[in-house]
């Protein structure tokens, strides 16, 4: 189990730039999934644009799951001057924009698909370096609440995202813009001076990406809530904006996508940072972890019996509420049942798998749903209880209160 922790506080341009960094990285991901990709799918394919959305979302979601460990795994062992954890953040964000650009250029499905796998796997390199950088520099009883400014930074990716999509006008200029601020946004935290790793990974790299969950169970039963809370919101959010369209009839779902995301947003605020600090006070994340997967569960339920417009914007709020609670105290959960310090960026990166293999199986089992299987409101009740299964999971870890 990973025991080693960074020993004094991080300081306040730290923190700033890896949050900065961490919204741009964002920006670069949920401009497209929350707008561009749905809009360029109904321009490409006008009749079959869920099937063609879905296939596009599962295929670079493939793509995000086997980078980001090895992007993780590699930053453990870089050396150089420029420490561990920058060249892949840059690196990896100047890639993303070229993915970007990709997309903003593809009139055809292959060209959907080439850029949206090339941004996955680009952007996956800043994520984990960032990730890592974390527990390599926060000490145990701070991450709480750093956890929750790194939430709230990705929650303020989303918005800022989607706002940024609209805002263009047309799909080529929506992900022109999201390039340039991915590569901007960068800057900040690449400029800064990281420290010398205190431990190097030993041993082949690719033996150690397999971790036996007999070994280290904490390990096994963290990944496995983070996999089913993700895959409920996974379900849930996947046909947010043909779901506006075309079961609650907002006359301008694009917009209502970008109303919700902000109201989100803001309700996501409210909790982020001040469940992180207080979950650190009390030393306990299971309860907080627990609470958060209910109070998500509830969202859904919402979104599966009230379909008016109404309904999804209490939705909206009562999600932010508990997915900012979620997102901070998970993080610094995970944080403290990592099995070894050496190979903390390989270690979140299969962590992030349990945040990437939902968006591959989404698909799989949304799509049915809304078709055949009872439409928009089953489709909200499966992440529901999919959701709480999560919740109700996260009290058999054991090492961490």
């Amino acid at each position: 189990m990973d025991t080693t922790t960074a020993g004094r506080e991080v300081s306040t341009r730290w923190t700033a730039a890896l949050v900065l960094t961490t919204v741009g990285t964002f920006v670069g991901w949920y401009g497209p999934l929350q707008i561009l990709l749905a809009k360029q799918a109904d321009v490409i394919d006008p009749f079959g644009k869920e099937a063609l959305l879905a296939t596009v979302a599962a295929l670079g979601a493939v793509c995000s799951m086997v980078a980001n460990p090895v992007w993780g795994a590699l930053s453990d062992r870089t050396t150089g001057r420029w420490g561990r954890r920058r060249p892949w953040v840059l690196g990896g964000s100047v890639a993303g924009a070229a993915g970007l650009v990709v997309l903003a250029q593809a009139e055809s499905v292959l060209g959907m698909v080439v850029g949206w796998c090339l941004v996955q796997v680009a952007l996956n390199a800043p994520l984990a370096a960032l990730s890592a950088a974390i527990p390599d520099r926060v000490p145990e009883a701070r991450r709480g609440v750093i956890g929750g400014w790194f939430g709230l930074a990705q929650t303020a990716g989303v918005m800022g995202g989607t706002g940024l999509a609209v805002a263009g006008g047309t799909i080529a200029a929506g992900y022109l813009i999201c390039a340039a601020v991915v590569v901007l946004a960068a800057l900040p935290f690449t400029a800064l001076r990281e420290e010398p790793a205190a431990v190097r990974p030993r041993g082949p790299l690719l033996r150690g990406f397999v971790i036996d969950p007999r070994r280290y169970p904490d390990f096994g039963w963290a990944w496995l809530t983070r996999f089913l809370m993700n895959l409920g919101n996974a379900i849930a959010l996947l046909y947010l904006l043909y779901f506006l369209d075309d079961a609650v009839g907002v006359e301008d779902p694009e917009s209502g996508v970008l109303v919700l995301t902000a109201l989100y947003a803001v309700a996501l605020l409210s909790t982020v940072v001040v469940a992180g600090a207080w979950s650190d006070r009390a030393g306990a994340r299971r309860v907080f972890v627990a609470g958060s997967g209910v109070v998500m569960a509830v969202a859904a339920v919402l979104l599966a019996v009230w379909q008016t417009w109404t309904g999804s914007v209490v939705a909206a709020l009562v999600l932010g509420v508990g997915f900012g609670a979620y997102t901070a105290v998970d993080f610094a959960l995970i944080t403290q049942v990592l099995p070894a310090a050496a190979d903390r960026g390989k270690d979140l990166g299969l962590v992030n798998i349990a945040n990437t293999l939902p968006q591959v199986l989404a698909p799989v089992i949304a799509a049915p749903i809304v078709r055949s299987a009872g439409g928009y409101p089953a489709l909200y009740a499966v992440a529901a209880a999919v959701g709480l299964l999560g919740a109700v999971l996260v009290f058999r870890i054991r090492s961490v209160r």
